[in-house]
């Protein structure tokens, strides 16, 4: 099937507080390469996405170019771009970017570069819906009960399991709807802002700016979000084993 134009923004802009390192999370070696290599490598081999914007942290341009992009040769990362003060901040700095790029048409993937399990199989399933949709976001059902509690702390009432879904990276939106939604939220911020409402991830824009229905896509148990230090110990159970040759380009050899 011949794909549309697709591109990913993948976020590198965690300070990694929570981590408590000096060095930001996502730069962290897990196995042998930095945490955010992962999740770049899945872009760059996935055949049908044409190009990548990464959005580096304030003043960390320079060593994402040369620690990563270049020592790792991802020749499909067109971009480094500095990121803002929030996390949509930093989206709609790579949204920029793209625009910049002649970006009209097609789908964007947004990415956690702190997620290194993507697969090419969660791309190709997120890319199916969003054609159907123009809107999905990847994530898995909860296996625990979930509880939703009040201001004093107390149980307020508890969702049926089954209706409860774990959000992931990426989330994927037709370029035109992705484009409309920032740029109308970046003239409502201050309103939404009075409003208590707090975007935490992108299909929170859409659902608030544009009503848009977001469908939901299967991702992976395995497509953690590493944040604290007992994440990087699970995702070292996750990893391929370190005796898998993956060349001397960086490329991973983990069959397409």
């Amino acid at each position: 099937m011949k794909k549309e134009r697709c591109a990913a923004i993948v976020l590198a802009g965690g300070r990694g507080k929570r981590m408590g390192t000096t060095l930001a999370k996502q730069y962290l070696m897990l196995r042998d390469r930095p945490v955010i290599w992962y999740s770049l490598d899945v872009f760059e081999r996935t055949p049908w996405m044409d190009e990548v914007v990464l959005v580096a942290g304030k003043g960390q341009i320079p060593y994402c170019r040369q620690e990563v992009v270049d020592k790792y040769g991802f020749q499909k990362v067109k971009a480094v771009v500095e990121g803002g003060a929030e996390r949509y901040h930093s989206v709609w700095e790579g949204l920029l970017a793209l625009r910049q790029m002649g970006w009209k048409d097609g789908y964007v993937f947004i990415h956690d570069g702190a997620r290194p399990f993507v697969s090419e199989e969660i791309l190709e399933r997120a890319y199916k819906e969003v054609c159907q949709s123009r809107a999905c976001v990847v994530g898995m059902p909860v296996k625990d009960t979930v509880k939703i509690a009040d201001e004093q702390g107390c149980i307020h009432m508890t969702p049926k399991r089954s209706l409860v879904w774990q959000i992931q990276t990426p989330q994927v939106f037709a370029a035109d709807l992705i484009f409309s939604a920032y740029k109308e939220l970046m003239k409502k911020e201050q309103e939404l802002l009075r409003q208590g409402i707090q975007i935490t991830d992108d299909a929170m824009v859409v659902e608030n700016v544009c009503g848009c229905p977001i469908r939901l896509v299967e991702g992976s148990y395995e497509n953690i979000k590493i944040t604290t230090p007992e994440d990087l110990k699970i995702a070292e159970l996750f990893c391929p084993g370190e005796d898998q040759d993956r060349g001397t380009s960086g490329k991973s050899s983990i069959p397409r």
